[in-house]
């Protein structure tokens, strides 16, 4: 069944859902608001663990990708997973049509880290995007037993009073990454002074604990970056901002962070601290990243990013910075 729906979606035929909602909004003219966005994600969800995709509206045209790879509808984890966990972190764009997730999967029960964006297009899926990190591939990521509660602050709208205005949400998460690219310590955006980060399930900030080797853990987002040490990550490139919900204040942005391998030893911006890199060789990591933005400032990260072919592109983006 999966292989007849995805031949007739590459053929440009419509697949129609098995159940149509309503609630869903297909006519062109009636936008789709947060709640009809968050039900187009959880149905999404539960087709993929029913391993079902006929259970939904998909545009004549979609672009489907499974870790960056530009696949048929029904393949790729549509095979795989039959389980979801406890932890959903949603977020929505009325104006993009987008909508985002990142949870908790399993595979065969064995348990992964997805993050999950979709677009769309007339109360249809015209983009569905997902990375999924798993423990075989990316160990010691992700941290599944701290990933289990969405932070508050994560799941908090922004009081009016302290929202950002969408072009500059985008641009201070773009100064982020202009920030990490080639990091010398220069700050190119704005951090909130309590600002933490998560990637794949574990916070890589304040957390000396989890990290008893690697001294650059004790710090804030704001003290690692000055005190440079991710100078070897050469680019963040194909920057992608496809989501901005205001009313949460988040941006989830798209692209890939390219190591060229050359720079091995250095020391932080204080002059006596050694670094040696990870990425002794081309590599390149592929990530989906959402900054919490409050006040102007980015007060929280959460990142799910897993390993590329070196200089790998994407099927949604062009070639960036």
């Amino acid at each position: 069944m999966r292989k007849v729906i995805a031949a007739l979606l590459l053929a440009g035929a419509t697949v129609p859902a098995v159940a149509h909602d309503p609630a869903m909004n297909s006519s062109p003219t009636v936008a789709c608001d947060r709640a009809c966005l968050y039900r187009h994600a959880d149905a999404y969800l539960d087709a993929l663990v029913k391993q079902d995709p006929a259970r939904l509206p998909w545009a004549d045209h979609v672009i489907f990708t499974d870790n960056n790879v530009q696949l048929e509808v029904g393949d790729g984890t549509w095979d795989t997973v039959d389980g979801r966990r406890g932890y959903d972190l949603k977020f929505a764009d009325p104006k993009s049509g987008e909508v985002s997730w990142f949870g908790v999967i399993e595979e065969h029960g064995v348990p992964a880290i997805m993050a999950l964006r979709l677009k769309i297009e007339h109360g249809k899926i015209a983009q569905a995007e997902q990375i999924v990190t798993r423990k075989v591939e990316n160990s010691p990521f992700p941290s599944i037993d701290t990933y289990v509660t969405p932070r508050k602050i994560m799941l908090d709208d922004v009081p009016a009073s302290k929202r950002t205005s969408r072009e500059r949400m985008i641009a201070l998460a773009d100064g982020y990454f202009n920030t990490i690219e080639q990091n010398d310590g220069t700050i190119l955006t704005k951090f909130s002074p309590d600002c933490d980060r998560i990637e794949n399930g574990l916070q890589t900030t304040r957390n000396e604990a989890a990290f008893p080797n690697y001294p650059i853990a004790k710090y804030g987002c704001q003290k690692q970056f000055e005190l440079g040490q991710y100078r070897y990550d050469d680019r963040l490139r194909e920057r992608r901002f496809p989501l901005v919900d205001e009313q949460k204040g988040i941006v989830v942005t798209g692209g890939f962070i390219d190591h060229k391998g050359k720079l091995v030893n250095f020391t932080w911006t204080d002059g006596k601290t050694p670094v040696h890199s990870f990425y002794t060789f081309p590599h390149s990591y592929y990530l989906m990243e959402a900054f919490k933005i409050v006040d102007g400032e980015i007060a929280a990260v959460e990142a799910v990013f897993i390993d590329v072919p070196y200089h790998m592109r994407s099927p949604f983006g062009k070639e960036g910075k």
